[in-house]
């Protein structure tokens, strides 16, 4: 093993080692009781201090009563060094940094010399507290509250904190957020039932007496503040059960004098009574039997406290236990559904149609999945051909690691070889790091390079060297470097034209043109807008909460009769401007579409070029010919600018008057 493979190989482990870490300290963290958060907060710091190498983990909390104080509430630090304060006047020691902190800012401080002149408070607190390097991330609130800060620092040396390792800090961070917050919504809970508690303890009870039938006999003056009734309106005219609700009375009733006849003592016995003015109060009854001397009953005395008050809380929380209760059920619907969604989002099941052209696609997917077969998916821009590529290695030997997609359009050619390849630290001005390639993230799984027809020339030799042996060179290294990727490219271009022109190697096709497939425009399968059109309803209903149940036939035939130059792309772009606009049930669209018949169906007088090149230029003299930005023909018409002026080009489309465009 190389040292290049053995660095790799130790990286891969302390990254798997961690990422096992954390997986387990947030799966203790979920159903973790809330008197037990600290201790595991703590011992979370410990083993996240050991597995990364560093000396000091500190977990600080804003005070409630003032924002320039944070509270010491967790804090691990084996190594020693000056014992931290528990109470901070964080704007005092380190007023650069709490600044920072309060606005959500993640600090990665290498060196202390690394700070600026305006920190020069912090910088001296930190030599203070024996701090050499140190990362503090803001622990936030779900609503994006700062409540505090947690930070890890090396003391024995500096350390250089990669974008990986603030990554994970900010991980672990999260992850003590979520249970800091839910241990003060517990405590906030027992705190609110503990208030309750002496309220109801200090409700003044009304004292009663009934005889062996129940009538009263004696009441307290109470009863009439809870009751509404004055002992005399009770005593001898009324018996207890009178009292209660009638919708419960007979089942109340029969309960007491089951206890009557037995002579058994009750506590608590839950009743409803109806007040003097009709409203229902919710008691407790306590009761002794009253006993002869020969052991006959003669009544019972007892009191009734008010528990109204804590039924109707009771209550309410019952019902917001049953809306959490629902809101819970619904929160794991909706995980299945995104768990199913992902899994599906590259799949057949997000692959919308049933026409011939589409049939035989998918019978192409099915026949080249299975192999490590290099392929070439060509198409127009928006058919789907990246939904394609995902389709194939969902149903390959691959699935299971990643696809690893790179667009080879959108990224400057400047960058694009350290993208692909990699690259090694000061490889060129601004390399500060390291980099691992996108071929390296893809080994063992997928790599999809999209619109493959807008590489570089010069890379191109590269990417053929690494399709036939598999080797290639991070930028600025002289090691080679083996993969075992399978690879997928598209394209929207005519790479045979291109390799004409001299823009694209001739080799390098046949080596990518395997096993080509050919996504047909959406004009050439328009029996399947209907489907497409529901399945985007569908999806945009979800969305925004529309409820959409009539598609008018109008509407159908005239999405049915236009000629699609943007594709399924441009198609999802019509239905979801549609669905904001749309008010009631049934869509309308949001512009008018043209109606005619495609130009390249037979009753059509247009060509297709004809047709794309008036579609074209009507999107420029919409945008006053503006290309690029928000308001740029490119965004309206959906494509890349790079393409439309590519497009441009062979269609012959010249600004009039004007020899340049914009």
């Amino acid at each position: 093993m190389t040292q290049t493979e053995e660095y790799l190989s130790k990286e891969l482990e302390a990254r798997l080692r961690f990422e096992m870490m954390l997986a387990e300290i947030s799966t203790e963290f979920i159903n973790m009781p809330a008197s037990e958060v600290d201790h595991g907060i703590q011992d979370a710091q410990r083993r996240v201090c050991e597995c990364l190498d560093l000396d000091r983990s500190t977990l600080w909390q804003i005070s409630e009563r003032s924002q320039d104080t944070f509270l010491l509430t967790h804090m691990h630090q084996p190594q020693g060094g000056p014992p931290a304060s528990e109470r901070m006047q964080s704007k005092d020691l380190f007023p650069w940094l709490t600044e920072k902190l309060l606005t959500g800012e993640v600090l990665a401080i290498s060196k202390l010399s690394d700070l600026p002149p305006e920190a020069s408070r912090d910088q001296e607190s930190f030599r203070i507290y024996g701090t050499k390097s140190t990362m503090l991330v803001p622990v936030l609130l779900g609503g994006g509250d700062v409540i505090g800060a947690l930070s890890f620092a090396t003391m024995r040396e500096e350390s250089d904190w990669s974008e990986l390792l603030v990554k994970r800090i900010h991980l672990v961070a999260q992850v003590f957020a979520n249970a800091l917050a839910r241990k003060r919504s517990e405590e906030a809970l027992q705190k609110s039932e503990e208030r309750f508690r002496q309220v109801a303890e200090n409700v003044g009870d009304f004292i009663w007496e009934v005889d062996a039938k129940g009538l009263y006999r004696y009441t307290s003056p109470a009863v009439e503040k809870i009751l509404g009734y004055t002992p005399d309106e009770l005593i001898g005219k009324i018996y207890f059960y009178d009292l209660f609700a009638p919708e419960t009375r007979e089942d109340l009733k029969a309960a007491a004098f089951k206890a009557f006849a037995a002579k058994e003592s009750f506590r608590a016995f839950p009743n409803s009574n109806v007040s003097k003015d009709g409203k229902i109060v919710h008691l407790e009854t306590s009761g002794v039997p009253v006993l002869a001397e020969d052991g006959d009953l003669v009544g019972y005395r007892g009191s009734d406290t008010d528990v109204t008050e804590r039924k109707i809380a009771e209550e309410a929380l019952q019902l917001a236990f049953s809306r959490i209760k629902e809101l819970k059920e619904k929160l794991e619907a909706e995980n299945i559904y995104l768990r199913e969604d992902i899994n599906m989002q590259h799949n057949f099941d997000k692959i919308v149609g049933q026409s011939d052209a589409l049939r035989y696609i998918l019978f192409r997917v099915e026949q080249v999945a299975g192999t490590d077969a290099t392929v070439l998916i060509q198409g127009e821009t928006g058919t789907g051909k990246g939904v394609v590529a995902h389709a194939i290695h969902d149903r390959s030997p691959r699935k299971d690691r990643p696809m690893i997609t790179v667009n080879c359009a959108a990224l400057p050619a400047n960058l694009i070889e350290s993208e692909l390849f990699g690259r090694e630290k000061g490889a060129f001005t601004g390399s500060h790091a390291r980099q691992m390639g996108r071929f390296e993230v893809a080994n063992r799984g997928t790599i999809f390079l999209d619109e493959i027809g807008e590489l570089p020339l010069e890379l191109q030799a590269k990417l053929l060297r690494v399709i036939q042996d598999g080797e290639f060179e991070r930028l600025g290294s002289p090691h080679t470097m083996k993969v075992d990727v399978r690879i997928i490219v598209s394209t929207s271009r005519n790479l045979r034209e291109e390799i004409k022109e001299g823009r694209f190697r001739e080799d390098l096709y046949y080596r990518l043109n395997v096993f080509p497939i050919t996504i047909p425009p959406l004009r050439q399968r328009l029996d399947d807008v209907p489907l497409l059109v529901d399945h985007f309803v569908k999806k945009f209903s979800r969305k925004m909460g529309r409820q959409i149940k009539i598609i008018p036939r109008e509407v159908m035939k005239a999405l049915q009769g236009y000629a699609w130059p943007g594709n399924i792309r441009e198609l999802e772009h019509v239905i979801e401007r549609a669905m904001i606009t749309t008010q009631g049930s049934v869509l309308r669209l949001a512009e008018k579409i043209d109606g005619s018949p495609p130009p390249d169906r037979k009753n059509g007088s247009l060509s297709i070029t004809d047709a794309e090149r008036e579609h074209i230029l009507k999107a420029l003299e919409k945008t006053e010919w503006r290309i690029e930005g928000n308001n740029g023909a490119a965004s309206l018409l959906d494509l890349n600018p790079s393409t439309l002026r590519s497009r441009m080009q062979k269609l012959g489309i010249v600004r009039p008057n004007q020899n340049g465009l914009h």
